[in-house]
């Protein structure tokens, strides 16, 4: 006897899980692997999702950082979508392919919620730090 979990997916159910996978609520209330393998990699996705969201702000000096991380998980997320297309898969590593690529959309919603400052706080910035500028200037005066 056959395990059914074994046995490759038919068409009907590879729409299913790319259906699943392409949803635009599949994030919301899903489970998010411990563990996913990115570049090789194993990444703890739970932890990092959680430390994304301690961040407010993302300091110009780690923009480009942030931008590579969103740039592979995005690229890791495209692999996992082309395996369910196009390979012939079992029912349990198509079942894995979606719990991970919804997991790494979850860590992608945690990366986009990390705010970038724009023109104005950058000038905001600048307007104060020339402001501590001038004090200094003014307290050395005196």
């Amino acid at each position: 006897m056959s395990d059914p979990e074994r046995t490759p997916i038919g068409d009907d159910a590879r729409e299913a899980l790319l259906d699943r996978v392409n949803s635009p609520s599949a994030t919301v209330g899903a489970s998010v692997p411990d563990e996913v393998e990115i570049h090789g990699e194993t990444v703890d996705l739970s932890a990092f999702i959680v430390e994304s969201r301690k961040v407010d702000a993302v300091p110009p000096a780690l923009d480009r950082k942030v931008t590579a991380a969103r740039e592979s998980l995005r690229a890791e997320r495209e692999r996992r979508v082309e395996r369910l297309e196009t390979e012939d898969i079992d029912r349990e590593t198509g079942e894995t392919l979606v719990e991970e690529a919804i997991g790494i959309d979850r860590a992608l919603n945690a990366l986009e919620g990390i705010r970038r400052p724009g023109f104005a706080d950058e000038h905001h910035a600048d307007t104060l730090a020339g402001h501590e500028r001038w004090l200094a200037f003014v307290d050395q005066v005196r």
